[in-house]
């Protein structure tokens, strides 16, 4: 038995109810955007494409899902056959994401230009459109990443290249969603990070659901196990999915319009729909999984998230519809500073404003908080085991988080984006400060002791993940000495120096990306220096110091070059916000220069102390060893020497 048939009919039914949602509309999309309507083919086509895209994305990251954590591997690290199945059905979604990630390319340009479809079918027509409008390009993205999926899963057959594919078609998600229209206008910054956790969430849960059910019908043989792990993700991805599709909606639309206007009334019929899911869901916890585990059978199992999988397709078309049609437009129209931003500056960035002012920042903000929770939670947990922690790294983790929290989400994260010195004092806290505090706070060998070991005929859990991860390949490669050197100070000079600072200014996605590089790329320089954890590559002390030593010259040479730089970075950008208090932005990037080149300092003085006190207690570790080795062994080395030496005194004496 197979669940194609099953997919085929939700993917209709979703298709339907997009069209005829966006049915409803009556074009006014293209009124409100002073456009001309391309034509039924075009108007009702791209709700097509975008559903079957949409439904291609989430089987593929399902499918890898299953593959790479709800089913074990086999002990050679082969992929098993319920989880070679997977990976041969996320292949074939991948080629179908793949086509409508192209046919949306073709279809999003010609509704955003308000032309028929048929017009574009010239190359450079549709090159020039593509050229000049986000949306294609970020479908043109999705596109490539589709198909380097296929050939992933064609090709793949170990666990460690399915873990990778699985994060690779997560990523695959994001470029169109950093484009829509949460993406524009005010707020966006709010807006768009909520729709990432909403998409992923979604993705994982309906995706997750999919593949749990083709295992079902496939009778695997680890059906039980999958079950029980896809119950407790997806009560995550349900509570993520309502935090983050209300704070998505609150932002675009007032609560006075939830019923008055057909944005509120989709955004209406979407919380139905989710909470409808949610006791399936809660029905499929307690009774369907709980079947399985007793022995009693998938059926009930199966029955539930089949009805529950057709909801969720028919959610889908719901979310499509809703993607399609503009929000409320704003009573008052946003500020320049607004729109490239996100949000207006109240003024000047002071002492208090920096420290008080405050915009939570839904990505790093939540990644502050919860990173603090799990180190707790594991705390916690030694704790209950009776294993000592030592005080020291849960404050330095505790600080790290705290770090990240101001960076992102205080007045030196809001007022971030709009100046380049407090970008720079933001950049260096992520990848100078934050780093530091979190290798030393020791999570790698926090979590291997809190978790529990799987066993040697269980399947694998994750503390083994974990330390598949720690001892990859790539792991192995970020921490060699020349790889980590160069990402931690190379990636400077590239990103300042070669213009995609300033291509990046303009869109939200690429201040994330570019948090992300400062954090990871601190944590894989300092990690073999100072870390607490074993890192895949041990090097000496001497080395250590060398690392630290090699990479000091050229962080000093940054900060000098920008304060002697003649030309202004981000020049257009800054230009654009017209902030009153920035008059010289030459001054003000000479300004964030010395800061970069000042802050070094801290981190270099943090880290040569704590590797002179590891330096020192291993030398303390080796001594002790030492004297107990002598002990066990009665002290034949020390006997033996003295008898070396009494020999050579005896062969030195005149015979008589």
């Amino acid at each position: 038995m197979s669940v194609l048939p099953l997919l085929l009919v939700c993917g209709l039914l979703a298709a339907v109810v997009a069209v005829a949602l966006l049915a409803l509309s009556g074009g006014a999309t293209y009124q409100i955007a002073g456009l001309p309507e391309p034509g039924l083919v075009t108007q009702y086509g791209v709700g097509v494409v975008r559903v079957l895209a949409d439904a291609a994305s989430v089987v593929c990251v399902g499918s890898l899902l299953l593959a790479t954590f709800l089913v074990p591997p086999q002990k050679s690290g082969v992929l098993a056959r319920d989880g070679y199945a997977a990976l041969r059905t996320a292949g074939i979604a991948a080629w179908v994401w793949f086509f409508a990630a192209l046919a949306s390319v073709l279809f999003t340009a010609a509704d955003a230009a308000g032309k028929p479809v048929t017009e574009l079918f010239s190359p450079q027509v549709l090159l020039d459109l593509v050229d000049a409008i986000e949306q294609p390009k970020a479908w043109l993205w999705t596109a490539g990443i589709a198909l380097v999926l296929v050939l992933g899963c064609r090709l793949a057959l170990s666990w460690g290249w399915t873990a990778v594919l699985f994060g690779l078609s997560v990523a695959g998600l994001v470029p169109v969603a950093v484009t829509g229209h949460s993406a524009s206008g005010g707020s966006h910054d709010l807006a768009t990070n909520s729709l990432l956790y909403h998409l992923i969430a979604a993705s994982l849960w309906v995706g997750g659901l999919v593949a749990l059910l083709a295992l079902g019908w496939r009778r695997g043989e680890h059906l039980s196990l999958a079950a029980r792990r896809f119950s407790r993700l997806a009560l995550v991805c349900w509570i993520v999915m309502a935090v983050s599709g209300g704070v998505n909606a609150l932002v675009r639309l007032p609560l006075s319009d939830l019923l008055s206007t057909e944005y509120g009334l989709l955004v209406v019929a979407k919380v139905v729909a989710l909470l409808v899911l949610g006791v399936f869901g809660q029905q499929q916890r307690t009774r369907g999984v709980r079947a399985v585990v007793d022995g009693q059978g998938g059926g009930q199992l199966l029955r539930l998230a089949a009805v529950e999988v057709l909801i969720m397709f028919v959610t889908i078309g719901i979310a499509t519809a809703l993607g399609r049609t503009p929000p409320p437009q704003e009573a008052v129209q946003p500020s320049t500073t607004e729109l490239l931003i996100g949000y207006d500056l109240p003024g000047a960035p002071t002492l208090l404003r920096l420290l008080f002012d405050w915009r939570f920042d839904l990505v790093y903000g939540t990644a502050a908080i919860v990173l603090a929770a799990l180190y707790l939670a594991g705390l916690r947990r030694l704790r209950r085991k009776g294993i000592e922690w030592p005080v020291g790294r849960t404050v330095a983790w505790l600080t790290g988080c705290f770090v990240l929290l101001i960076a992102t989400s205080s007045g030196i994260g809001r007022y971030s984006p709009a100046m380049f010195s407090v970008h720079m004092g933001s950049h260096m806290l992520l990848s100078m400060i934050a780093p530091v505090l979190f290798v030393l706070g020791g999570p790698v060998t926090l979590a291997l002791r809190a978790l529990p070991v799987a066993g040697r005929d269980a399947p694998p859990g994750p503390r083994e993940w974990l330390l598949a991860a720690v001892h990859s390949r790539v792991s192995r490669v970020l921490t060699h000495p020349i790889v980590a050197l160069a990402l931690f100070v190379g990636s400077f000079y590239a990103l300042y120096f070669s213009g995609l600072f300033d291509a990046a200014l303009n869109y939200h996605w690429a201040h994330l990306l570019m948090n992300a590089h400062f954090l990871l790329a601190g944590y894989v320089f300092y990690w073999p220096v100072i870390g607490v954890d074993q890192a895949p590559r041990r090097l000496p002390h001497l080395g250590r110091l060398g690392m630290m030593f090699a990479a000091m010259p050229f962080h000093a040479f940054f900060g000098v070059i920008l304060m002697s730089k003649q030309t202004i970075i981000g020049d257009n950008f800054y230009r654009a916000l017209h902030l009153p208090w920035v008059s010289d932005l030459l001054a003000d990037q000479r300004l964030g220069g010395g800061i970069a080149w000042a802050s070094g300092e801290v981190p270099v003085l943090l880290v040569l102390i704590a590797l002179l006190v590891q330096w020192s207690r291993a030398d303390a570790r080796e001594a002790k060893r030492k004297d107990r080795r002598e002990e066990a062994s009665g002290d034949q080395e020390l006997a033996a020497y003295n008898a070396m030496l009494k020999q050579m005194a005896d062969q030195g004496k005149p015979r008589p």
